[in-house]
């Protein structure tokens, strides 16, 4: 009787393993101490709601990049009072988890290993299968062309123009077209907002402040051509135009994102754009 009372007791004593805890249960935690909704985060960080979402469910995935998964993380906490670079970590190492996990499930062909590799049966099937289709192309080939005529010229005797003139119009295509104008480096830089109440510092690298305010719509600011390697913070940057010397160039984004040290030089904006026009780069 005693020893199954001391069994029950062990077993009621016996630790309860909890989960760890993830950047983003300390982060929810915090809004809901503060009594805030994902809403007024939203608004104070410019943070999108479905963003927010991710990052407390810990579904970096979702983000556009790890980049962004820290990046709003911080901002996140900053908002909630919450220590920015310790959640930074826990983002990083959560981060570094998930890759491994996906990894090891991906798994694939480890050189050596038996039970990866196929069967002989298998490979001798392969081998028969592959003499068989060389051997069917070959007595295709030798049917079709082994009565030794060339085949028929797809141009009508005597029709020369008609080559010479597919030849011009290769050449036409090929030949580049007339450049189009160069945006200068040294043009004048202009952001102007799109929409009202939208706040932006301008700043050169170091510190030095240009420029700081809530634009509304219409309102512009001319990047002084004598600024020091300039950046931008803002977590509007795709609510402003920007032209270089009057001819307009790409937003820093097309969705809000906080952006902050962010290069605005005419040289930087060009760069930007080279790349976003890169075949095979992807649209920010």
């Amino acid at each position: 009787m005693d020893s199954e009372v001391d069994s029950t007791a062990e077993e009621l004593t016996e630790p309860v393993e909890t989960a760890p805890e993830t950047a983003g249960t300390r982060l929810r935690a915090a809004r809901e101490a503060k009594r805030l909704e994902l809403s007024h985060v939203a608004a104070e960080t410019r943070i999108p709601i479905r963003h927010l979402e991710a990052i407390e469910s810990g579904e970096f995935g979702a983000l556009p990049s790890r980049t962004y998964a820290i990046g709003f993380a911080k901002t996140y906490a900053r908002s909630v009072d919450l220590d920015h670079e310790e959640i930074a970590q826990l983002v990083r190492e959560e981060l570094a988890d998930g890759h491994a996990r996906a990894s090891a499930m991906a798994g694939g062909m480890e050189p050596g290993d038996p039970a990866k590799l196929p069967s002989a049966g298998l490979a001798w099937f392969g081998g028969f299968a592959a003499l068989a289709l060389a051997v069917g192309v070959i007595a295709f080939v030798s049917t079709y062309f082994g009565a030794g005529a060339d085949p028929a010229s797809l141009i009508a005797d005597g029709d020369d123009t008609a080559g010479e003139g597919s030849a011009l119009a290769a050449a036409d295509s090929a030949a580049p077209s007339e450049a189009d104008p160069v945006i200068p480096a040294s043009g004048q830089v202009v952001f102007t907002a799109l929409e009202d109440g939208v706040w932006v510092r301008f700043y050169e690298d170091g510190g030095e402040r240009l420029f700081e305010a809530q634009m509304a719509t219409g309102d512009r600011f001319e990047l002084p051509v004598s600024a020091s390697d300039p950046r931008i913070n803002t977590g509007r940057p795709d609510a402003f135009s920007i032209t270089i010397g009057g001819r307009s160039v790409a937003k820093l984004s097309d969705e809000p994102v906080t952006m902050g040290d962010t290069p605005v030089s005419a040289d930087a904006l060009l760069a930007r754009a080279d790349i976003a026009a890169a075949p095979g780069s992807a649209n920010n």
